[in-house]
């Protein structure tokens, strides 16, 4: 296996003695409450499995636009994401409301398919409506040294995507190193990435602190040269409130308040929203609530 050629080697041990770090920061009752309400913003709703129906997006639609009826001022979350046959079901269902559709393509999750097949996925999912399209890499040609397939496997997807915003899924925890990590990263970002995001969800360990810390980073390093803001989205895996505010954390002190915008940053996730929530009630009423008075998957 060749690795790929890292620009730029990771300290390992700097990543891991910065996460430690941040991860002590604590952060008052006030600030509490408005990174909650901001991580609710940022969450992409996800249902990617084989057994995904037309009654089970309706359901997961519903709640990504009536979260909690008791409190109206909760924001909604950034989008749902579903696999591409559903999005029509999903933007039926969505419509009059500001919740975006996300769409898997590229043979979501292996990318185990031919150039033409993909392409032919990422059209469709156009036509279809999607607002974004999150794609896998094809990861045996990129630890194989065939970067420039890859990057233009990118750059013809991107092509496709008009005017729906693309993320790049690296399936990190395939990519077996920190320097890999970095340079898929750029690789993805140079070739017109919008995003670059973590995982499927498919492969563990999915996101981890060090490996977000490390995309956080080379984000920030591509925005100084090319002066173009890519987003980041970490997915699977993180299923708590408290896990999600040390990750918004370590985003505002690795990339700025520009970045604290579901704009930018967004967490894939099925089951966060619903901590998020009972935290919120905690945080404004100093009671915890039940999870069954909140919406379900």
């Amino acid at each position: 296996m060749n690795n790929l050629r890292p620009m730029h080697t990771v300290d390992q041990i700097g990543v891991q003695e910065r996460v430690k770090r941040l991860k002590a920061r604590s952060i008052k009752q006030k600030s509490k409450l408005h990174a909650l309400t901001l991580t609710l913003s940022m969450i992409d709703l996800t249902t990617l499995e084989g057994r995904d129906s037309p009654s089970k997006v309706r359901q997961l639609c519903y709640k990504a636009t009536h979260l909690h009826e008791k409190f109206p001022g909760i924001p909604h979350v950034a989008a749902v994401c579903v696999y591409a046959p559903m999005i029509k079901v999903a933007k039926e269902a969505l419509r009059g409301s500001s919740v975006k559709v996300a769409a898997v393509a590229t043979a979501f999750p292996s990318g185990m398919a031919t150039l033409e097949t993909k392409l032919a996925e990422v059209n469709q999912a156009v036509q279809d409506g999607t607002d974004e399209v999150d794609m896998v890499i094809s990861r045996g040609r990129l630890l194989s040294g065939e970067h420039d397939y890859v990057a233009e496997e990118i750059a013809r997807v991107k092509e496709l995507c008009g005017q729906a915003h693309l993320k790049v899924i690296l399936e990190t925890g395939e990519l077996v190193t920190l320097d890999n990590v970095r340079a898929a990263s750029y690789l993805a970002m140079r070739a017109g990435a919008n995003f670059i995001k973590t995982s499927t969800g498919k492969v563990q360990p999915a996101a981890t602190p060090e490996v977000t810390l490390v995309m956080m980073q080379a984000i920030r390093d591509y925005h100084h040269e090319s002066g173009r803001r890519v987003g980041l989205k970490p997915a699977g895996g993180i299923s708590k409130a408290k896990q999600a505010i040390q990750y918004l954390v370590m985003l505002r002190e690795t990339l700025g308040q520009a970045w604290l915008t579901p704009d930018l940053f967004r967490f894939g996730a099925s089951s966060l929203a619903n901590d998020v929530l009972m935290q919120i009630v905690k945080q404004s009423t100093g009671i915890y609530q039940s999870p069954n008075y909140f919406s379900i998957d």
